[in-house]
């Protein structure tokens, strides 16, 4: 592997590689107003949410690394600690990319990217209509992790109120992840969102307790066909099958007997595409049954 120190690599090719490994970012798209209540709205990537009690968010609106300017959001911030971070869907996110655009500080973002801003309940700034979600939030510290240029500016919020669009939510009150469509930021000019071909699940393990990829037989641990992923969702079952599990699959499969590793490995791969894990296992543990029973004749 290639190694970067970050003390001495060229702040410019250290952002980069920072935004292109930690990756998909969430987006707060940061709507604050200053002392005269003129509004302002910049998206940020560097956020995220970091507990409930009390709700917490935290984003930063760095020093820029060309002039080691700040943002107006930050500046907004230091004037009025109070800010709407809207949540960015696919529908908006080329209005959001326009928004981040630097204007002067007298320009009117919502105005530029034609979105609609909407009278807070609790807070001075306004939140973006079109925004899926929209968090009324305070600032309880500001943490100035730096004076140089690049330096992080974290604003550490609370949330007072929530405003979320009915059309997101499934039929049990639960955010639906297809209706909300939200985007991620990648490195680059790239983006993913939460929908279509660019979503896939990893059901948690917190309810059951998997059996480990250390269990699992050796034959199948280190095999040359089976991806570091599939061996981790054989690991994720709750227990090996038994023989009478592996009977019933020989006699389903009674074609392994004349096939070979790789294509066992292949059809296992797509019965865990299917989420048929359990069957997965029993298959390739059937599949060396056979062969020690092979070798045993």
């Amino acid at each position: 592997m290639i190694q970067f120190d970050p003390q001495t690599l060229d702040q410019q090719r250290l952002h980069r590689l920072l935004l292109g490994s930690i990756a998909p970012r969430p987006i707060a798209f940061a709507s604050t107003v200053d002392k005269n209540g003129n509004p302002n709205l910049s998206p940020f990537s560097c956020f995220n949410f970091f507990g409930v009690n009390p709700t917490t968010l935290i984003f930063s609106p760095s020093r820029r690394g060309r002039d080691n300017t700040t943002k107006h959001t930050f500046e907004n911030l230091l004037e009025v600690p109070e800010v709407v971070i809207n949540m960015v869907s696919f529908d908006i996110v080329q209005q959001m990319s326009l928004a981040s655009t630097e204007y002067p500080k007298e320009v009117n973002e919502f105005i530029k990217a034609g979105l609609t801003p909407v009278e807070s309940e609790k807070i001075r700034p306004f939140r973006i209509k079109e925004s899926p979600v929209q968090f009324e939030c305070k600032v309880r510290q500001i943490i100035e992790t730096g004076t140089g240029a690049g330096a992080a500016n974290l604003i550490i919020c609370e949330i007072v109120l929530m405003h979320i669009n009915e059309n997101v939510l499934d039929a049990n009150g639960e955010i639906d992840v297809d209706k909300i469509d939200l985007v991620g930021r990648l490195g680059g000019d790239y983006y993913v969102r939460t929908s279509g071909n660019s979503k896939f699940a990893v059901p948690k393990p917190l309810q059951r307790q998997g059996i480990g990829i250390d269990v699992l037989p050796d034959k199948i641990k280190y095999n040359n066909y089976l991806t570091g992923n599939d061996l981790g969702q054989l690991g994720n079952i709750e227990k090996l099958p038994d023989t009478d599990v592996l009977n019933q699959i020989e006699n389903e499969f009674e074609f392994m007997k004349l096939a070979d590793e790789k294509q066992l490995c292949e059809l296992a791969q797509q019965l865990i595409s299917e989420k048929a894990t359990e069957k997965a296992l029993g298959l390739l543990m059937a599949f060396l049954k056979s062969q020690d029973e092979n070798l045993k004749s």
